[in-house]
């Protein structure tokens, strides 16, 4: 039965929730496998909007949420989503967390901030939640897990081991205060009670699922293009979103996985720095903001907004083996009397149909756009496709042609019953 990876196929806030929360009622194991409190799900649900930063999206259907061993957590975030979710009705007593996920300590958010600040120009346009440093000290191997706080030795020395350096680093770069260890230590362990019934070995959780037959869904944080090794480096978040990235971070064979699913947005977006080809610096760019509501659900942020770029997508579908997209946010285009789509580059006068190799040649890529007929009707009720205008249905299978894989759902409003759905995900 199916291991199945969902995947932004852009530059992250495509929709993965409404697409994972679609999926919802069908899967029995939800699982967050990468990043950490840096990005952010908006779901709607009869009407009543959920933002989600950290949980995973199947906390609101009766799947088992599960943050993997490659995710980096907050437990004052985590436990403040649990209460706001608790406090609203929904049940997180069946949340798992893995041991071996590593967590973020306040000098993590510290040294994001000020190193941000330092970088000036060359900021990478981090949230500041500390989620960098904290993957940083996981490869330097000097890293906090979850099951340290059930050690109180061992955690204790593991802080004063990360700080001594750090502290250092504080002083005499950046001209601020040390940061005492036993402050760090005591408010870590003043979680460590509340977090010990959720803690679990994660990765055999979700292998015995699979070798039972159930279902279950990985879910990653960002999208392609800020995947660390496969995006638009160095502008992009410190973990592996991509399709891959689910077998390391959740633990899990590749062969477990059976579908990837791509979920890009009907046109393109992205917050912080960073290239970005068909960015919209005009009344059009604002009016895209404006009607997709393209503010940044972890930080409020504005989103950079352009319209589609199917190279960008195309890239992503070849790198994570996509077997199905799904297209959100569809009915934000109506309106328009030609919709532009990016189809090519062009670079120093040469024009390519493929992502550049390079960051200089992407950096001067100039957009080739195909100008598509838009349409004026409401498509927020169509639950079929055939329901949706022809210029709309036109829209979608040309964006279909221009990546290469089949479009399986497309999303026509914000609410969870707003989808269309063309081939069952599952």
């Amino acid at each position: 039965m199916p291991g199945i990876v969902v995947v932004g196929a852009q530059w992250g806030d495509e929709g993965k929730g409404k697409a994972v929360d679609t999926l919802g009622d069908r899967v029995d194991y939800t699982v967050r496998y990468s990043g950490g409190n840096n990005a952010g799900h908006t779901l709607v649900v009869n009407g009543e909007k959920y933002a989600l930063h950290l949980l995973p999206s199947g906390i609101l259907n009766d799947s088992i949420p599960v943050i993997g061993n490659g995710v980096v957590v907050d437990l004052d975030v985590l436990f403040e989503e649990i209460d706001i979710l608790g406090a609203r009705g929904v049940d997180t007593t069946k949340l798992l967390v893995s041991a071996n996920a590593h967590i973020i300590a306040s000098y993590h958010q510290l040294i994001d901030r000020v190193t941000e600040r330092f970088l000036g120009k060359r900021k990478i346009g981090t949230t500041g939640r500390g989620v960098g440093p904290a993957y940083s000290d996981k490869v330097n191997r000097l890293g906090i897990r979850v099951q340290d706080l059930f050690d109180e030795s061992i955690l204790r020395q593991k802080v004063s081991a990360a700080l001594e350096q750090k502290n250092q680093l504080l002083l005499k770069i950046y001209n601020r205060a040390a940061i005492s260890a036993d402050e760090v230590s005591d408010r870590l362990l003043s979680h460590a009670e509340r977090l010990r019934p959720m803690v679990a070995n994660t990765s055999r959780v979700l292998n015995d699922a699979l070798d039972k037959g159930l279902v279950v869904l990985f879910e990653g944080a960002q999208a392609h293009h800020l995947d660390v090794d496969h995006g638009t480096y160095p502008y992009v978040t410190s973990s592996n979103p991509i399709a891959a990235g689910a077998c390391t971070g959740a633990g899990v064979g590749p062969r477990r996985i059976d579908r990837a699913i791509g979920i890009m947005k009907a046109y393109t977006t992205r917050v912080g720095e960073g290239p970005f080809p068909t960015e919209l610096l005009d009344a059009d760019g604002e009016a895209l903001r404006s009607s997709g509501d393209e503010f940044g659900t972890t930080t409020g942020r504005p989103r950079r907004c352009g319209w589609f770029d199917a190279l960008v997508v195309e890239e992503a579908c070849a790198v994570n083996g996509f077997t199905d997209t799904f297209l959100t946010k569809l009915d934000v285009l109506t309106g328009w009397e030609k919709i532009p789509v990016c189809v090519a580059y062009d670079i120093n006068g040469e024009r390519t149909t493929q992502l550049p190799m390079t960051q200089t040649d992407f950096h001067h890529a100039v957009p080739v756009y195909e100008y598509l007929d838009g349409w004026t009707e409401d498509i927020t009720t169509a639950r079929s496709f055939a329901e949706l205008p022809h210029n709309t249905q036109a829209y979608v299978r040309r964006l279909e042609e221009l990546i290469g894989v089949r479009i399986s759902g497309i999303g026509v409003g914000p609410d969870r019953e707003q989808v269309i759905v063309i081939n069952d995900l599952l």
